[in-house]
């Protein structure tokens, strides 16, 4: 299938995603050696297998142990994780950018449709990144608003009081999008930023290490400095090394895109599909990731319900911050 072909075909909700995904596998098979040798070594040497929950997934510290692409394709953009000084970042080698749009597109305004909201995006410490998947991210919603409303918030000495206020002119809701810890530093005085009410995208995204926090109650903190209630707050699960984002509106449980699947997978054994309830490592399955590795087993701490909703929980390894849904849960 050529890159057309592929950019759209995972995308194709008409298609099931258990057909989808075992198509997906199979040009792995065929195309990626890193993976093809993994999953070899695991036993699955064919290029069938009965449905998605019997694909092995990838340990996602592979991305920072060398290139994950399939055979004969160029790299238009490589994405680096944030890391911290000494650490070995992961690098995520991108041969279709516009695929990572695409999924931007279709899972990010299902949830926040630009007709209704004016994007105000504040990442101090990922500008410095240059290969930033987030920074992308925004720059592309800001250059796609047609108003010219979206913008960045460069530094805390920002005011938005005039951009809110056209904002309001236009009818439009206020929607400040950044990384957990940028957001609580805007609030260290107490007092929210806006003059009247506004929504929250958390990334989870750790750019200083003053503090360890859970989930719950990054919420209370932001729902009382922001003056919103906890229903305002939402919540983006993506990472360098995935070219879809997923999301938690107005509480903490995720659902993923027709072209994710996301499980709970056992620590002690990756193939075991945890039940409902059950806390184990995050797997995804993102078929966005068609020309580097779709099958991933992260680091993260997770639980999923029974209707395949899935919480963050924290770091499998606490001792290993990154990634941009890092939030401490030291129970």
């Amino acid at each position: 299938m050529d890159t057309k072909g592929w950019s759209e075909y995972i995308f194709d909700s008409s298609i099931s995603f258990t057909e989808r995904c075992l198509e997906v596998y199979r040009f792995q098979k065929e195309k990626n050696q890193l993976y093809n040798l993994f999953s070899g070594a695991l036993g699955y040497t064919g290029a069938t297998l009965a449905g998605p929950e019997a694909i092995p997934l990838l340990p996602i510290r592979a991305f920072n142990q060398g290139i994950i692409s399939v055979d004969g394709v160029s790299h238009q953009v490589v994405f680096k994780s944030s890391g911290t000084s000494g650490m070995n970042q992961s690098s995520h080698f991108i041969h279709d950018i516009k695929i990572y749009k695409r999924a931007i597109n279709r899972e990010f305004f299902t949830h926040f449709p630009d007709k209704n909201y004016a994007l105000i995006c504040y990442m101090p410490g990922y500008r410095d990144n240059p290969n930033s998947s987030l920074i992308l991210m925004a720059q592309y919603l800001i250059s796609r608003d047609r108003s010219g409303l979206a913008t960045f918030w460069e530094n805390s000495d920002f005011n938005p009081g005039k951009w809110e206020e056209q904002v309001n002119k236009n009818g439009k809701i206020p929607l400040l999008f950044g990384a957990a810890f940028g957001l609580l530093d805007i609030i260290e005085n107490g007092k929210s930023p806006f003059s009247g009410p506004v929504e929250i995208i958390e990334t989870g995204g750790m750019k200083t290490f003053k503090r360890e926090i859970t989930k719950e109650q990054l919420r209370k903190k932001l729902s009382e400095g922001f003056c919103i209630p906890q229903g305002s707050i939402h919540s983006e699960y993506g990472m360098c090394e995935l070219l879809s984002q997923m999301y938690a509106i107005g509480d903490e449980w995720f659902t993923a895109p027709n072209w994710v699947w996301v499980t709970i997978r056992d620590p002690e054994n990756p193939r075991r599909i945890c039940n409902p309830g059950e806390e184990g490592k995050i797997g995804i399955i993102d078929l966005a990731n068609v020309y580097s590795c779709p099958f991933i087993l992260t680091d993260d701490r997770g639980v999923a319900d029974e209707s395949g909703r899935f919480k963050v929980l924290g770091r499998w390894n606490i001792d290993d911050p990154r990634g941009c849904n890092f939030l401490i849960d030291r129970d």
